[in-house]
């Protein structure tokens, strides 16, 4: 289908509006139809316009053939974009042009407009949310910076949303109420979709988790009176805490204590403690130390009870840690409302994601309803610069960052950790698995909705206290451990 008015607005050449003398099919049909006019005159202007529309036929370029309705479409906003830029003034648009250059005008106004963004938005049109009062529930660590300041900062509201952030007091409460339904979505420790989906630990339900929260940020604590046993191969008998089971932070700490020859089942004792707690166990001696989501590690620090042994960065640079989480229900039944909730959060943490905007949101999350805790506790977590509790001040800007993008190289890694250390059993299709639970497509498609970079690809090898994990490999990987159920 070939539309005169629709021709390339960059080309001095085309006629974008229906003026005297309009080539168009329309046109030539009312001016064949018009009885007013002798045929003389009728003859005139049609042998006129027939002139005319060869030229303009030669002139226009190929994409003035539209397959299909999105490249018409594309083609009509660019159309009123840059009408509206010239105040509807066709001689002024062609005129511009052919002194400019249609080339480097559409440069120009590529530019200063997201013009994909607002074709985008245009052509899904006002969309109505399924739901508007949304339920999410979050435990109270920094890990969940982005859901938290989303309230009060209003990246919620921004997108149509009421929602009610609700303190939980540790994963296997925020697990079940997820799985009751009393939330919409929650925020989750990045293992916990994976084992949901798969029944492991509780009932089997398809979740799917399409942001990750944050990576890094967490640490291993040990109490004060350790501070002569460093080397792990001393640890021998320690009590240590997790937060849960199916989470980076035991995966983590196995991982690492593994590493040095200490058997994390045999050796120590591994116990699942509620993050709020991890404080007053490490105080009441119940717990040799701890790897465990921040606040609570600086915590340790600022009632001079622990220090800081390790960032888990140094173990592993950019590891996942927390994530957004629901139902697979929830997204297809609310597609609209889930899109929403999606952009909201996708958007809070590439706003957390800025260094330049941790003050600002320590103040927003330090309240009583939120994580509440001193301010310059947060801000030590945040922003980088903080207290050992060694008698130094360290300065790690990447202590904790935030990247919502759920690579599925990530979920294998995880799904190894899972199988290494008894938590599944049997084959498992890893890569099946991964895709039906991170879904980074979703995540790549809010990204670049809101004009953000997103990978191209989702799957990579990392490297973990000097050994390499090859996604394409994890039974490889597995076997290649010589501590392992």
């Amino acid at each position: 289908m070939k539309i005169k008015s629709l021709g390339n607005p960059y080309d001095e050449t085309n006629s974008l509006t229906h003026q005297k003398h309009c080539p168009c099919e329309l046109c030539s049909a009312q001016v064949s139809a018009d009885p007013a006019l002798t045929d003389k005159d009728r003859t005139r202007l049609l042998e006129k316009q027939a002139d005319s529309m060869i030229v303009d036929a030669n002139d226009m370029d190929a994409s003035t053939d539209f397959e299909n309705s999105d490249d018409m479409m594309d083609r009509v906003i660019e159309n009123a974009i840059v009408r509206g830029v010239f105040g509807q003034n066709e001689m002024a648009r062609r005129n511009f042009m052919r002194a400019v250059g249609g080339t480097t005008f559409a440069a120009i106004l590529g530019s200063m407009l997201p013009m994909d963004a607002i074709k985008a938005a245009v052509k899904d049109g006002p969309t109505k949310l399924e739901k508007t009062k949304l339920n999410v529930g979050f435990v109270p660590i920094t890990c969940a910076t982005p859901i938290i300041m989303a309230k009060p900062l209003g990246f919620y509201e921004k997108y149509g949303l009421d929602v009610d952030v609700i303190k939980t007091a540790g994963w296997a409460v925020a697990r079940d109420k997820s799985l009751n339904k009393e939330y919409d979505a929650s925020h989750m420790l990045t293992p916990m979709p994976l084992a949901m989906s798969m029944g492991a630990g509780s009932v089997a339900e398809p979740y799917i988790m399409p942001a990750v929260e944050n990576i890094n940020g967490q640490a291993i604590v040990l109490h004060n009176k350790h501070k002569d046993k460093r080397d792990p191969k001393d640890w021998k008998g320690f009590k240590f805490g997790v937060p849960f089971e199916y989470s980076m932070h035991n995966f983590l700490l196995r991982y690492y204590v593994a590493e040095f020859g200490i058997d994390p089942d045999k050796d120590i004792q591994i116990r699942v403690v509620p993050p709020p707690e991890m404080v007053a166990n490490l105080r009441a001696g119940n717990l040799d130390g701890y790897l465990s989501p921040d606040p609570f590690n600086q915590r340790a620090v600022w009632e001079k009870i622990g220090f800081i042994h390790t960032l888990t960065k140094d173990i592993w640079e950019g590891h996942p840690c927390c994530a957004f989480a629901c139902s697979k229900e929830f997204a297809v039944t609310n597609p609209n409302t889930y899109g929403a909730l999606l952009k909201s959060i996708v958007d809070a943490t590439q706003y957390s994601s800025n260094i330049e905007n941790r003050k600002e949101i320590s103040s927003a999350i330090a309240p009583k309803n939120y994580l509440n805790q001193p301010v310059p506790v947060i801000e030590q977590v945040l922003t980088g610069r903080y207290a050992d509790g060694l008698g130094s001040v360290q300065n790690v800007p990447d202590r904790i960052d935030f990247d919502p993008f759920p690579w599925h190289s990530m979920a294998v890694w995880i799904l190894t950790q899972m199988k290494r250390w008894g938590y599944v059993e049997g084959s498992l299709d890893y890569k099946k698995i991964a895709e039906e639970v991170y879904l980074a497509s979703d995540a790549s498609k809010m990204l670049k909705e809101l004009g953000y970079n997103a990978p191209d690809k989702t799957y990579e090898n990392y490297t973990i206290m000097g050994k390499e994990f090859d996604f394409t490999k994890p039974e490889e990987y597995i076997a290649s451990f010589d501590i392992k159920r």
